[in-house]
């Protein structure tokens, strides 16, 4: 599937937030009960927008995917066992796939972009959470390489922190 990738514009901001409403009615239809009405709230994307890390990936003109990229954690980020403490690296924050292309390689080939985009900036080390509740996305994120290092306990529950090194 032919993604093409940018930045993401406040004029995105409708179709991002129908997008995440969608998925969270599928999320919940699967008892995956990671997101809600509270988060990710639009002011969390229109806030990523103005710091300019916001991306959209497209296909046919639709937004397939969306996720923020940035050097920001949250405080319990400081629990985990980092393989590359010395490392610069980036956050994945918030990514999510369009429910009308799930299960069709759309979250490999978005890992695959941020880790290529990573590596031309000469960023070694990338770290996440994710649900530990969301099968599919822990599934996802163990299959493209990323390494347990500690978890973090949120409003929602109990969310692995991951790393991975780019090689």
């Amino acid at each position: 599937m032919n993604i093409e990738y940018r930045s993401a514009c406040l004029e995105d901001l409708s179709e991002i937030m129908s997008m995440v409403k969608n998925c969270i009615i599928t999320m919940e239809r699967n008892n995956i009960f990671q997101w809600d009405e509270l988060y990710p709230a639009s002011e969390d994307f229109a806030e990523d927008i103005h710091n300019d890390s916001l991306y959209v990936g497209l296909h046919d003109g639709k937004i397939a995917v969306a996720f923020a990229l940035n050097q920001q954690s949250d405080e319990e980020y400081n629990s985990g066992k980092w393989m590359y403490p010395d490392r610069e690296y980036y956050v994945i924050h918030r990514l999510c796939v369009n429910c009308f292309f799930q299960n069709k390689g759309v979250g490999k080939q978005t890992l695959q972009f941020i880790e290529e985009k990573l590596k031309a900036q000469n960023i070694r080390a990338v770290r996440l959470d994710v649900f530990s509740g969301n099968p599919y996305a822990v599934s996802l994120y163990t299959h493209m390489g990323y390494c347990k290092v500690g978890h973090a306990d949120w409003r929602k529950g109990r969310f692995y922190l991951m790393e991975k090194y780019l090689q």
